[in-house]
Order: C-alpha cells, then sequence, then structure tokens
C-alpha cells in the first residue's frame, strides 16, 4: 500500500551516504561485519562484532545495503593486525583479523547456529580442536596463472570476484609450497623456462607434511606442446617437487584441472604419512588440506574405531579416513564417485597392507547403495563414515542408512548449513545425535570442519572424549 499522498517510501540509505555502523556479526563466506542504520541491515568488510564504525554506503538492495569502511570508532579486544599484506584483496583469507582464539569460539557459534536454524537442532556442539600454530598448513594450492605483456603471473582471485590478486609468497600455506610459488616466478622470469607456461590456466601444487615432497600439475586448454621440453629444468627450480604433470581439456571455464592428465617429468604422486597411516596423494585427488588436522581427527576417532570390525566409508576419496579404520582393524567398504581417487584408494590400501581388509568401489554414492552389493554392505556395517563435499549428502543415500537401521553413522562435514538438513533428516528417521566436534581445518578462513555422531535410538551410543 502507497503512503498518504500516493508516494513511494525512499529507501532508509542511499549510496553515497555516511552513516555510522553497529557491528553484531560476521558473515562466513566473505568476512564481512553484519551491522545496522536507520533499521536496514547493512554489510561492509573490515569491522568486527563489537565495533562501530563510519561507513559509506555503496549499493543498496531491497533489505539490504554495502558499504565500504571509513573509520573504526571504536575497537574489539579480539582485533588483531593481518599477517598476510594481501589481506582483504585477496579472496583466501576472511578472519586474519580476528584473534584466533575468537576464531573459534566464533566457528563454534557457527555450527550451532545453523544446527539450531536449519535443522532445529540443540545440540552440545563442543569447542573446536584448533591448532598450536595456525599458518603454514595448507598442503594444497590452486594458483590462477594470468597472461601479461612481460609473460606470466601468478595469484588467486579476488574476494568475490575473477580479478586476480598476484601473490608472491602466501603465509597459509606450507613453507614447502610458499617456497614453490618464488620457483614459478623464478621460472616465469627465466627464458629457458617461461615458455612452459605458455596457454596455461593454474597451477596446482600440493605437498606432503610428512615426506616434504610435492607435486605440480600445470593446466592448460589442450595438451601443452612446450611443458614437455622443459619440465625437468623446472622442477629444478621448485625445492622438493618430484613430478609435473599437464592437466587439460577442463570440464568448464572454471575448473581447475582437465578431464585428462600427463606425466610430464618424475613421478605423479607424492608421498604423505599421517600418524602411520601412509598415502600417495596427486595434485587431482580429493585429499584433506590439512594433514596435522586429519592427525587430530584419527586422535578423536582412535578409541571408539577400534573397537568397531565393519564400516562403509561414503565420499571416501582416496581413502583417508578408510585407510585410518582398517589400520584399527575394521573391514571397511568405500565408495567414491571419482574412479581416479578409487584407483588411488586401491592403490594406498597396497601401500599399508589393508588391502584384504578394504573394497573399494567406484560410483554414485546413492545408486551404489541401492545395488545388491551396497545394500549387502549396509545391512552388515557397524558404523557409516560420511564425509560429502560442500552440497552435502541426499535424500536417497542418507533414506538408504534409515532404511538399513545402521546402528552408528558418524558424519564429517565442511559445510554447517549442509551438515545441519541432512542431520535433522536423520534424526526424523529414528537417529540420535550425539556431540558434535568442530575441527578448525582451515583457520584464518570462515570454513570449519565438524564431526557428528549419530547412533539409532535402540542402541546404546559411542560416547567421544574431548581431546
Amino acid at each position: 500500500m502507497l503512503p498518504e499522498g500516493g508516494a513511494a517510501l525512499a529507501p532508509p540509505l542511499g549510496p553515497g551516504d555516511v552513516v555510522e555502523v553497529a557491528c553484531s556479526d560476521l558473515i562466513a563466506k566473505t568476512g564481512q561485519a553484519v551491522g545496522r542504520s536507520n533499521g536496514m541491515v547493512v554489510y561492509v568488510l573490515g569491522p568486527l562484532p563489537g565495533e562501530r564504525a563510519r561507513v559509506r554506503i555503496e549499493t543498496v538492495k531491497a533489505k539490504y545495503a554495502v558499504g565500504e569502511l571509513i573509520e573504526l570508532l571504536d575497537r574489539s579486544p579480539d582485533r588483531v593486525e593481518p599477517f598476510c599484506p594481501v589481506f582483504g584483496e585477496c579472496g583466501g583469507c576472511q578472519v586474519q583479523h580476528l584473534a584466533y582464539p575468537a576464531q573459534l569460539e566464533w566457528k563454534r557459534d557457527l555450527v550451532e547456529n545453523a544446527l539450531r536454524r536449519i535443522g532445529g537442532i540443540i545440540a552440545d556442539v563442543r569447542p573446536p580442536v584448533g591448532m598450536d600454530h595456525p599458518r603454514a598448513y595448507r598442503n594444497k594450492m590452486a594458483l590462477v596463472v594470468k597472461p601479461r605483456e612481460s609473460g606470466v603471473e601468478f595469484g588467486f582471485y579476488a574476494a568475490r570476484t575473477h580479478d586476480v590478486v598476484a601473490i608472491e609468497r602466501c603465509p597459509i600455506v606450507m613453507e614447502q609450497l610458499d617456497r614453490t610459488i618464488a620457483g614459478l616466478w623464478d621460472a616465469a622470469r627465466d627464458p629457458a623456462t617461461a615458455r612452459g607456461f605458455g596457454g596455461a590456466r593454474h597451477v596446482i601444487a600440493r605437498a606432503g607434511l610428512a615426506s616434504g615432497e610435492s607435486v605440480v600439475s600445470v593446466t592448460t586448454d589442450r595438451a601443452s606442446g612446450s611443458l614437455p621440453g622443459i619440465a625437468a629444468r623446472l622442477a629444478a627450480k621448485l625445492p622438493g617437487v618430484v613430478g609435473i604433470s599437464n592437466s587439460f581439456e577442463p570440464p568448464s571455464e572454471n575448473a581447475v584441472m582437465g578431464r585428462r592428465n600427463l606425466t610430464v617429468y618424475g613421478n605423479a604422486e607424492m608421498h604423505e604419512e599421517i600418524d602411520g597411516v601412509r598415502f600417495r596423494v596427486s595434485p587431482a585427488s580429493f585429499f584433506q588440506v590439512n594433514s596435522e588436522m586429519v592427525g587430530k581427527i584419527f586422535a578423536y576417532l582412535a578409541p571408539r574405531a577400534a573397537s568397531v570390525r565393519r564400516v562403509i566409508d561414503l565420499y571416501c576419496g582416496a581413502g583417508t579416513f578408510a585407510l585410518f579404520f582398517a589400520k584399527q582393524g575394521a573391514r571397511v567398504v568405500g565408495i567414491e564417485e571419482n574412479p581416479h581417487a578409487v584407483r588411488e584408494a586401491r592403490a594406498n590400501a597396497a601401500l599399508n597392507g589393508v588391502e584384504e581388509q578394504t573394497a573399494f568401489m567406484s560410483g554414485r554414492v546413492e545408486a551404489t547403495l541401492r545395488s545388491k552389493v551396497g545394500t549387502d554392505a549396509l545391512g552388515a556395517a557397524e558404523v557409516v563414515f560420511l564425509d560429502p563435499p560442500r552440497k552435502g549428502s541426499d535424500e536417497a543415500t542418507l533414506e538408504a542408512l534409515v532404511r538399513a537401521r545402521v546402528p552408528h553413522v558418524w558424519y564429517l562435514s565442511c559445510n554447517p548449513a549442509t551438515l545441519a538438513r541432512d542431520l535433522a533428516q536423520l534424526v526424523a528417521g529414528g537417529y540420535r545425535l550425539g556431540a558434535v566436534q568442530p575441527f578448525d581445518m582451515f583457520p584464518q578462513t570462515g570454513h570449519i570442519e565438524a564431526l557428528a555422531s549419530l547412533h539409532r535410538a535402540d542402541v546404546a551410543p559411542l560416547e567421544f572424549v574431548n581431546l
């Protein structure tokens, strides 16, 4: 209804307005602070919860406005100086300006609020397990290769855009990968190796914390004609590199890896070892980016996993958790859609001497669970372990667990929103939710991993102790 006189109400804020905003929260995806002015929600990058800021309004939508920070009017005791010179430009980190203990508390709230708001679940969300030194932890990086007049530059995408921020070092990746960045710039400036980046779109590198080895893959639209000829000289500039490959024919414009892969130097995979479990992993594999935190998840699971004899590992990737369960004495069935990852999982099982205890199947999880082999495996399982991608699991898979009345479900998620949605379906299907333990797999970012344990109502729970 129009107000008296027939004129439409103007929005309470307009572009160019300078207002004072009291900030109350952060958006996990972007790191923007959330506040209000004149009754309208305002998003602005820079402030922290509890801070007041002077903000210039840039964009006004129907229900919110986006502003630019002009001045902090007061400072939170949790504010710290970001340690990366391109923080705020690069899209990789969102909360370097928030002290690490406060990051952990904020992330606990993210999980608890998602469970309550999306899943309608009041849960025992424990304090997150964090890192002693929450830097230099990522074992994988995907650099964008950007052509320039004098050759190419390497970087990461800017926050909320596809603009590229040039990166010559990164304090979040492992030190070995940081040295790889320096080596790539050196190679791009050297005429003897620069031609190897002709037509390159991305450079993906993965390193092993235990082995010190790394592997590098250069993504191009078509098979590179120049990379094979300079690969050995390129490897000499990249400390610890044991293999270089060319990934090509990417399936989409935004894909960082291609459908096909050719090893042009050394080995396609590097070694990693976490708490006695050995892995050979390629740049394309799904493998957790924080090896130290995987070890902490193993330690959390170990007391209960030791008594479990039959496990199904859904979305098993290269076998990270399947191999852990097998080393604990269980017989494990792993299901994974990516056939390359399944081949790696089988090779990793042989590497660990547990091939007789493991069986890996390639296929979509929901379809495989409908097959006789999948149905039989569900019927025998004591525990189903799920570690799905950010989109979560699906109704068909969760309904299969409910129908099979699997005694215990352990669900590891990197997305509190989809975790909450999926847990609500399992609880509605007769499961009871036990502890939810977050693990800070991604310090300095808005992401958090959380492990939820569930059990059938007629089954005694497997209690997990705090780390």
